[in-house]
């Protein structure tokens, strides 16, 4: 399929010095909206920038998880004595240190692999075209093997507070039900990969030269914000590997029970979020696509 260019010219009125009002024409920069990729190409698993991209993805996944899980068991050893109830970074600072941290990584990492460092994110954007098969399936391994170990870090550092709060693993908070706890999930995960989407859409970076450069920050702010509104409901999962590595190191009966909830969740809303991207932000590009595909087909079997 060829690149489109979309045209990037618009008319602006202006005021001259002499008062009189005039129409000059306004040149943007055009943008190209790269192809779908083939979700089944293989191409790629004999280049090494995509071995390059796995190492960035597992290293980038152990920093978020070691940062992140730290803080939450500190928190909770911190305010857990009875007379330091107020100590501790609470959980507007766990939110800054999941969102902060996924910031600094998603720019560090961008340029190697994309910067997904979420199984659901690079779900996101297989669904709408944007990686193959291949990539996404190994980019989750590399996530998933790379948030393992960096929980494990943070056990071996702080074994008797991680396996005495809870190790930082995400549960259904009580009083809440399991699909109240799967909304909060699946629209958490709309939120950061809608984030995604918008930061990265190559109409607005040909638009704002300056968008690449802080792309991060809104995603990273999304996961913050996400952060927020969910920790009381599930101590916020929207990312699988998060909730894997979690997982197998604290490895409790009841966390493994609830566990889907921290995949179904997550992998819906990415999808949501692709759905809306084709349709909203690219204008149903793909879809009139598709359907002028089935017209031209329609029309070629007619006079065949």
């Amino acid at each position: 399929m060829p690149q489109t260019t979309i045209a990037a010219k618009e008319v602006e009125k202006v005021v001259t010095a002499d008062e009189e009002t005039t129409d000059i024409v306004v040149h943007r920069v055009p943008y190209g909206d790269p192809p779908a990729v083939r979700a089944l190409d293989t191409s790629e698993l004999g280049t090494w920038s995509l071995y390059r991209a796995l190492i960035g993805e597992f290293t980038a996944s152990l920093i978020l998880l070691y940062v992140s899980i730290a803080t939450v068991i500190g928190y909770r050893n911190q305010s857990s004595a009875a007379d330091e109830r107020c100590t501790g970074v609470g959980y507007l600072g766990v939110a800054w240190s999941f969102g902060a941290t996924v910031s600094v990584l998603v720019s560090s990492t961008s340029g190697v692999s994309g910067g997904h460092i979420n199984p659901a994110v690079t779900f996101a954007l297989f669904m709408a075209g944007k990686v193959t098969l291949v990539r996404a399936v190994l980019y989750v391994a590399a996530q998933c093997l790379g948030a393992v170990v960096g929980v494990g870090v943070v056990k071996g550092i702080m074994k008797h507070p991680y396996d005495d709060l809870g190790g930082g693993a995400n549960a259904v908070a009580g009083g809440y039900s399991l699909g109240a706890a799967l909304g909060a999930e699946t629209l958490g995960t709309f939120v950061l990969a809608y984030a995604v989407f918008s930061a990265t859409d190559p109409k607005r970076t040909a638009r704002d030269a300056f968008v690449p450069l802080v792309a991060a920050l809104p995603i990273g702010m999304a996961v913050f914000v996400v952060h927020l509104a969910t920790i009381p409901i599930t101590g916020t999962g929207i990312n699988p590997a998060r909730s894997l590595g979690a997982a197998v190191l604290y490895n409790q009966h009841e966390t493994w029970k609830q566990h889907w909830i921290f995949w179904v969740g997550p992998f819906t809303g990415a999808a949501m979020a692709a759905f809306y991207h084709k349709i909203v932000l690219r204008d149903g590009a793909v879809v009139k696509e598709s359907l002028a595909a089935m017209g031209s087909f329609k029309r070629n079997s007619s006079t065949a």
